[in-house]
């Protein structure tokens, strides 16, 4: 099996923002995660990076918030794109 495209979304928001989102179904899970999921989404103002989750290889499962990594739980897709537009949401509201 090759990988399999899930999803991918861009956008570029009124304010000039761009939000990207690209999740693979992956036949080998990217060590050292166990699942069988590649991802990357990013919200990147002023070509800074505000909130990024991503699970790199050698790193696994972790998000970015305001300059900070911090490790991340991957229970799923559903869930993780919940909490990509929650951080969002929440970074754009301050």
């Amino acid at each position: 099996m090759s990988a399999l495209l899930i999803t991918r979304f861009k956008d570029i928001t009124a304010d000039g923002a761009i939000l990207e989102v690209v999740i693979w179904k992956v036949p080998t899970p990217v060590p050292p995660t166990e699942h069988g999921y590649k991802y990357s989404a990013v919200y990147v103002v002023d070509g800074v990076r505000v909130v990024g989750f991503d699970n790199e290889r050698g790193k696994g499962d972790h998000c970015h918030l305001d300059g900070i990594e911090v490790p991340y739980t991957f229970t799923g897709v559903d869930q993780l794109i919940e909490d990509f537009i929650a951080a969002v949401a929440a970074r754009r509201a301050s």
